[in-house]
């Protein structure tokens, strides 16, 4: 027999009655039932019940037993007696009467958290003891997850005849829009490397080595801060790119990818199968975000028309600013002044002065406007918002206004909590949405300074020509895939032309020998016949958030850092030993 075990914890049942096993696993729960024990043995694979009495050889021992032991025992299949069955787990009709028990790791004092039971703790101690954390069954399903959804991805990758690389881990620093983890250099002192964003440039150089389809699993490193679809130090994504492609030839090879893990995955929730492409800009009009959650109805308009010389002084006075619109929130079902009262708290909990609204109820004799907005702009005004919106009784608008860029996440953010508490949005679905056209400049608004807004490798749409025209109007051939309003791919169509790139980076204030001392390799590399190419990045940990019904990616991490980006187990970051610095020629200036 073997030293451990012969069987898991979920392979015994009514066919095994009469066997010998030998059982290995953790102490899950111990119920003493006045000279009879029964103790559950789990271990990663499910859970067998023990018994054991004063007969037994091992009674003396396994009283000694506590929760999360490891131990090793052999014993009996016995057959439960019928009102005792357990249908909720598949050894539930047997139990192991136990003759022999050893432990093999004993719990040395209380333990700081519970396994049995899925009770909340906080998240400093479910950090600091992962191990113990781990041990839970809803945190080992959502590895197994993860551990399945990745294998599957890798097979569905494989099947479209796409080759996996592994790209460096120790490269140089590049813009990649967070900040870089340096790593100091021995060898060269006062010099260092990075490690990768991304593996950007070393795809794109693959595709110049003319390996014609890519793809890794590749492990990111982003000094970040966190959130809660955030990790603040490193994350994994599944990372691909193709040569001779456009934009469309990217989206129909992705999209039966993760169509197909969604549905294998999704516990039976709908997937569309109809992924709308919607420009950046009317994104941010009808959504107030790049990464919208399509299931939820509620568009936004531009209503300015109708508060332009109204009634509503702060309106009206904010429309001859230029740069300045006021938008609707549609909220069907939303007419009542509780309701609205709680949104226009929302507002100002998020920083605004508060939002305006207008319901609409039935007073018996026909359909009257309420609320502050519809007594100052009247009548005639109202009714116009109304017929554009496409409300009627027991609905209501929210109106907010501005420049959009100060008030767009804002009323993102509200559309998705009126959407929320209305019922309006449909949990039981996937919905997938491409956001294409991204500007790949922006302006910073104190120092009038061209920045890239998004990837500066990106291909803009009209080449040279849209280069020399106002740079906040070059769009790039850059998308980003959005769902359940996450994003989970970014990615673009590259700029392989050396003469375009130059001048991509001039704009944004990066001479030629900047480019070249920056991006040497690959500038050097597009010298010698680079084809067009073209490729995204999936996040691995928001599509297993997303099928784990988890709200926090740290529940489908292994070993996560906290939201100060520390870990808290392995005690990291930490100070390193003088002998260390000395050797890096590296010194550490104390801060205030």
């Amino acid at each position: 027999m073997h030293a451990y075990r012969n069987q898991t914890c979920a392979d015994l049942n009514t066919t095994n009655v009469g066997d010998k096993v030998r059982l290995s696993g953790w102490v899950h729960r111990v119920r003493d039932h006045g000279g009879v024990l029964f103790i559950d043995l789990r271990d990663h694979y499910g859970i067998t019940q023990l018994i054991c009495d004063g007969d037994s050889p091992a009674f003396a021992e396994l009283e000694k037993v506590r929760a999360e032991w490891c131990i090793r025992v052999d014993g009996d299949v016995k057959a439960r007696a019928a009102e005792l069955v357990n249908e909720k787990i598949p050894t539930g009709g047997i139990e192991i009467y136990v003759r022999d028990v050893e432990v093999l790791g004993q719990v040395n004092g209380d333990l700081p958290l519970q396994v049995f039971g899925e009770q909340e703790y906080p998240e400093e101690t479910r950090l600091r003891y992962r191990y113990l954390d781990l041990r839970r069954e809803k945190m080992q399903r959502n590895m197994i997850l993860r551990s399945d959804v990745v294998s599957s991805i890798r097979q569905r990758m494989w099947d479209r005849k796409f080759k996996e690389f592994q790209t460096p881990i120790i490269t140089a620093s590049s813009p990649e829009g967070a900040r870089d983890f340096l790593v100091p250099s021995r060898l060269h002192p006062g010099k260092f490397y990075a490690l990768p964003q991304a593996p950007q440039q070393f795809k794109q150089l693959l595709m110049v080595s003319g390996f014609d389809k890519y793809f890794q699993i590749a492990p990111c490193f982003r000094d970040e801060d966190p959130r809660a679809d955030r990790s603040p130090t490193d994350f994994y994504q599944l990372d691909l790119e193709m040569s001779f492609v456009e934009q469309q030839d990217v989206f129909d090879t992705i999209q039966p990818v993760l169509t197909g893990i969604f549905e294998e995955f999704g516990g039976g929730k709908a997937v569309d199968q109809e992924w709308p492409q919607i420009s950046y800009k009317d994104a941010a009009l009808w959504y107030g975000s790049d990464k919208p959650d399509l299931r939820n109805p509620i568009k936004m308009q531009v209503v300015s028309e109708h508060f332009a010389g109204s009634g509503f002084a702060i309106f009206a006075k904010l429309l001859e600013q230029e740069g300045t619109q006021i938008r609707a929130i549609p909220a069907p079902t939303g007419g009542s002044r509780k309701f609205c009262d709680r949104m226009n708290a929302f507002a100002q909990k998020e920083g605004l002065p508060g939002m305006g609204y207008i319901f609409w109820r039935d007073q018996g004799e026909g359909m009257e406007a309420a609320g502050p907005l519809a007594k100052n702009i009247g009548p005639e005004r109202t009714e116009a918002i109304r017929q554009q919106l496409g409300l009627g009784v027991g609905d209501a608008a929210f109106f907010l206004g501005g420049k959009p860029k100060a008030f767009e996440s804002v009323a993102g953010r509200a559309r998705n909590v009126i959407g929320e508490e209305l019922g309006l949005t449909d949990q039981n679905r996937f919905a997938f949405a491409w956001i294409v056209d991204f500007p790949i400049y922006e302006k910073d608004e104190t120092t009038g300074k061209i920045d890239f807004e998004h990837n500066p490798f990106s291909m803009p749409q009209g080449g040279m020509e849209a280069l020399n025209g106002d740079p906040l109007e070059v769009l790039g051939y850059q998308y980003d895939l959005a769902c359940n309003g996450y994003e989970l791919v970014s990615g673009a169509i590259r700029n392989h032309r050396p003469e375009i790139m130059f001048k991509a980076f001039e704009i944004a204030g990066y001479g030629p020998e900047e480019v070249r001392k920056r991006f040497g390799g690959m500038v050097n590399a597009f010298q010698y016949g680079a084809p067009p190419h073209g490729g995204c990045a999936a996040g691995i940990d928001r599509i297993v958030m997303l099928l784990a019904e988890e709200s926090n990616i740290r529940e489908v991490i292994l070993f996560p850092m906290n939201q100060r980006a520390e870990d808290l187990m392995m005690n990291a970051p930490n100070d390193p030993m003088p002998d260390q610095l000395m050797e890096l020629g590296l010194r550490v200036i104390p801060q205030d």
